[in-house]
């Protein structure tokens, strides 16, 4: 099996990176017009920001309000306003969900792609694939695509100001890379571009684990209190950049595949991608065997920061039988990463062990 590692064109990170957009994209060679996906709020906040440094670099350009999910419904709206804009390349600004919905339509329109953060909650702004849910937000399918974004630009000014908990949920995402990561490379697993793991995505996975352990609660609270710091800025950069090429190339493991089987428990609806990746991830210590000292490592940082350990604080405090059945089956589906463990994983295995790690937490927080 060959190695595959897999990247962004270009990654742009720091305070005020949005004004350097026009910049970043004329020195890439790309074209307009420019369709810009992003949801209401950013659209407030940064649409004078876009217009000035578009406007510099000579980029025609026009805005389309997400509707809030990655779907077929709405990849389908959008690559029909690309077309009638007669676009030259799409940008997507905003959370894990506009960046994959700004992929997916890119690809369907064969046009590059620029992803713009504005939160660091999940890993997906520098990969080359989406997560498509159903209307109804349950989770249906990885879609990957030939190429990695064209660039990547956060503006850690703009994620400063978002809520703490998008960016504690990104620390979640984050958190499962290293040990997904590790199962993958231990059992030659193919990563997600259908390639071994290098050693140099194995050590960004790792270093990403390490930025966590380092900077995650300092990172915290200068969110808390809105301001860009450099332990800010390693965090941003382990969220986004570290834990995207991590997984990507390296591979995914139980965690995420728990995460996808909870997505059909409607109680997990409101809460975040990275958060229930936390969670998964506790399963995924269960089902190896970890060493208490790796798990209790994991409590304790999760706790630090406000990651949810138990059933309860990602909206199952009372899980039936029944839907716990059907969260197991979902979670060890054909074809899903619980799949790359190093043993097989039948559904009783998957709700013995999301048990357990229910009174992992349960425990830890006594």
């Amino acid at each position: 099996m060959l190695s595959v590692f897999t990247s962004p064109s270009r990654y742009t990170q720091g305070k005020g990176a949005t004004a350097a957009l026009g910049r970043e994209m004329t020195a890439l060679g790309l074209e307009g017009p420019v369709l810009i996906i992003a949801g209401r709020t950013v659209i407030g906040l940064l649409a004078p920001a876009w217009q000035r440094s578009l406007d510099e670099a000579g980029f025609k350009h026009l805005v389309h309000r997400f509707s809030g999910e990655c779907s077929l419904t709405e990849i389908e709206r959008v690559k029909a306003a690309g077309r009638e804009l007669g676009a030259r390349t799409i940008v997507g600004a905003g959370g894990g969900k506009v960046l994959d919905t700004a992929r997916a339509a890119a690809a369907g329109l064969g046009l590059p792609v620029v992803n713009c953060p504005t939160v660091a909650s999940s890993d997906a702004p520098c990969s080359a694939l989406s997560v498509i849910y159903t209307d109804e937000g349950v989770f249906q399918e990885y879609r990957f695509y030939r190429k990695n974004p064209d660039l990547v630009l956060v503006d850690t000014e703009v994620i400063a100001q978002a809520p703490p908990r998008l960016l504690v949920a990104g620390m979640g995402d984050a958190l499962a890379t290293w040990f997904e990561a590790r199962t993958c490379v231990a059992g030659h697993v193919k990563n997600m571009r259908g390639g071994g793991s290098t050693r140099s995505a194995a050590a960004l996975a790792e270093l990403c684990y390490r930025t966590l352990l380092e900077d995650g609660a300092a990172a915290l609270r200068a969110v808390e209190t809105k301001v860009v710091t450099p332990a800010l800025e390693r965090l941003v950069e382990a969220n986004t950049l570290l834990s995207g090429l991590g997984f990507e190339s390296s591979g995914l493991a139980a965690a995420h595949a728990v995460h996808n089987g909870l997505t059909v428990a409607p109680g997990t609806h409101h809460y975040l991608h990275g958060e229930k990746v936390a969670f998964g991830l506790l399963v995924q210590l269960v089902l190896e065997g970890s060493s208490r000292t790796t798990v209790e490592q994991v409590l304790g940082f999760s706790t630090e920061v406000g990651l949810p350990i138990t059933l309860a604080e990602i909206g199952l405090a009372d899980l039936s039988g029944d839907l716990l059945g059907q969260v197991a089956r979902r979670a060890t589906a054909q074809g899903e990463t619980i799949h790359n463990e190093p043993f097989e994983v039948t559904p009783d295995m998957a709700a013995d062990a999301l048990l357990a790690a229910d009174a992992l937490g349960r425990a830890w927080k006594r």
